[in-house]
């Protein structure tokens, strides 16, 4: 498996995510860079999620059959976005109810597209993923209120 480096012009990797872009803010994604795209790809899949949450992982966004790539624009929509932990169609930004909250965004090159009911979560997605995926990367953002 290959590895893609995920970066963003808005916050480097392990630094605080701008609050344009959370809760408190705009509420927007930021713009992602994508390097390493393998050649075979057919499409990416991005999720969103934040492991420190008091419940357990929250998932704050998950996007799929994303077209290859290596730009994903701040507050666009560039696949079939799954439902979230929010219960919406849409990205959630940070919005910690306390302390300091990591948030991973992670980007999967798949060897095929997929088909899922729009209602899919991010464990659906996990389990439709498995054993197409080519390369994956991460950037991690820090957030408090």
């Amino acid at each position: 498996m290959f590895n893609l480096l995920i970066t963003s012009s808005a916050f480097e990797n392990n630094s605080r995510i701008p609050k344009k872009y959370t809760c408190d803010g705009k509420d927007v994604n930021p713009p992602l860079d994508i390097e390493g795209v393998p050649k075979k790809t057919k499409s990416l899949v991005l999720i969103v999620d934040d492991p420190d949450a008091p419940m357990g992982t929250w998932e704050h966004w998950n996007m799929w059959n994303i077209p290859p790539t290596n730009k994903i624009k701040e507050d666009s929509v560039v696949g079939v976005e799954g439902i979230n932990d929010f219960a919406k169609h849409s990205y959630g930004g940070p919005c910690p109810p306390s302390g300091v909250h990591r948030y991973f965004f992670k980007v999967y090159a798949l060897d095929i597209e997929l088909s899922l009911p729009i209602h899919s979560s991010k464990k659906e997605l996990e389990e439709a993923m498995l054993g197409h995926i080519l390369a994956k990367g991460e950037l991690i953002g820090l957030y408090s209120r």
